[in-house]
């Protein structure tokens, strides 16, 4: 599948069997559709004669009709189990004590991604301190001791190998994330908290966009994943958690 940006993701190799066997499927029953019209039209032609009248009841014409129906509803039956545990595993599995934390919020027209810090703990929010212009875009509560080495960045890294848990959140209207490299998708909805769970396996730089139409700026509602060595990681994470502990005053 050329056509598609390279996979970086673990989960990638099984999305795009599956989405060439789909492919496949639904071509090869178009096809078939066609072939069974042009069957149909040229039988009808050759049977509307007195000799050898149209006998659209008979069992025959039962086994015709309903025989493709119940053999394309058992095919698409097959289709949604499948997709469906390939979905769930990105949404539904345990959270995992090792994977990266990381809070991504859509807020028009930008991506924030905040990491928890080293207490491993999401400070809280609070909507009426959101202020993007004074450096507090998500509105951390500067008396909360968990917010204090929180982290916020405009660009999403993450160390190769390690799984990764995120949790989707949005400001304002629903915002869809999308990393085509990584194979996800997932919509941020208000009110709502979503979460996706992923490996990156392919170091690089992955293309984050959002895929839900959100405003006039939605063109530009664009940011980077950055996939790295776990020593590079550790290093940008030291050196962020420093700066956000230097810019709120605790020397610690």
């Amino acid at each position: 599948m050329n056509w598609l940006p390279p996979n970086g993701a673990l989960h990638g190799f099984a999305f795009d069997h599956l989405l060439r066997w789909n492919l496949a499927i639904v071509f090869w029953l178009f096809i078939a559709a066609q072939a069974l019209l042009l069957v149909a039209l040229f039988r009808r032609k050759s049977a509307a004669s007195p000799q050898r009248p149209i006998r659209p009841h008979s069992p025959a014409a039962r086994v015709f009709h309903f025989l493709p129906l119940a053999a394309i509803t058992a095919l698409y039956v097959w289709m949604v189990f499948t997709s469906h545990k390939l979905w769930a595993a990105r949404r539904e599995a345990a959270n995992n004590p090792q994977a990266v934390q990381v809070e991504v919020t859509g807020v028009q027209f930008d991506w924030y991604f905040r990491y928890p810090g080293d207490d491993g703990i999401y400070g809280t929010l609070r909507p009426d301190l959101v202020n993007a212009p004074a450096g507090n875009p998500l509105g951390l509560d500067p008396n909360d001791p968990h917010s204090r080495d929180d982290i916020v960045s405009a660009i999403l890294v993450l160390p190769v190998g390690r799984p990764v848990d995120l949790r989707l959140r949005t400001q304002d209207v629903i915002h869809g994330l999308f990393i085509p490299g990584m194979r996800l998708k997932e919509d941020a909805i208000p009110g709502m908290l979503g979460h996706l769970q992923f490996t990156p396996t392919v170091p690089g730089d992955y293309a984050i966009l959002c895929s839900q139409v959100c405003g006039l700026g939605h063109s530009r509602m664009q940011a980077r994943l950055r996939v790295v060595s776990e020593a590079d990681y550790e290093r940008w994470l030291a050196a962020r958690e420093r700066a956000a502990l230097a810019a709120r005053g605790d020397t610690q």
